[in-house]
């Protein structure tokens, strides 16, 4: 029987697995966004990042950190809409909630061993790349599908209305 919502967690439920899941020797992958209009370069983008390791959290911002980021027409998913199509996803083991600005205390929090992010991104520019290193970890760039963005989706819907 399915429970994707039991994939959804508090912080510290979250950090309660992610230790069962590092003391019993596996490497857990974290990765974040805003999965808003979730599309194939989503689908590809996470299922490369959970075969980086043995379990994969995704650290999703709330609805209110991405207005506040993105604009007032933003999300077009609602958080409880984008945290349960994230969790329906096989290869995500964990979906974390997180409405800071960064997800940088989450990481901190949770401390995984690998920290991934879009090849839209360099190391340098990855949040929580350096306490990731600093603390044995590693950080890693996937590449993305290309012509596959949430903006383009909306630009394109929007320009056939």
């Amino acid at each position: 029987m399915f429970n994707t919502a039991s994939k959804i967690k508090s912080w510290n439920e979250a950090l309660k697995t992610v230790q069962a899941v590092q003391q019993e020797g596996g490497k857990v992958v974290f990765t974040n966004g805003c999965f808003d209009l979730v599309h194939v370069g989503h689908a590809d983008y996470l299922e490369k990042a959970r075969n980086l390791g043995d379990f994969l959290v995704v650290g999703l911002n709330t609805d209110a950190s991405i207005s506040v980021g993105k604009g007032p027409n933003r999300p077009i998913a609602s958080e409880f809409s984008r945290s349960r199509v994230l969790a329906a996803f096989g290869f995500v083991d964990l979906v974390v909630l997180f409405g800071e600005p960064t997800p940088k205390e989450l990481i901190e929090v949770l401390r995984p061993d690998i920290l991934t992010k879009g090849d839209d991104y360099s190391i340098e520019t990855i949040v929580g790349a350096d306490f990731v290193l600093a603390n044995g970890g590693s950080v890693q760039t996937i590449p993305l599908v290309k012509g596959h963005s949430t903006s383009a989706f909306i630009q394109k819907i929007t320009s056939t209305t």
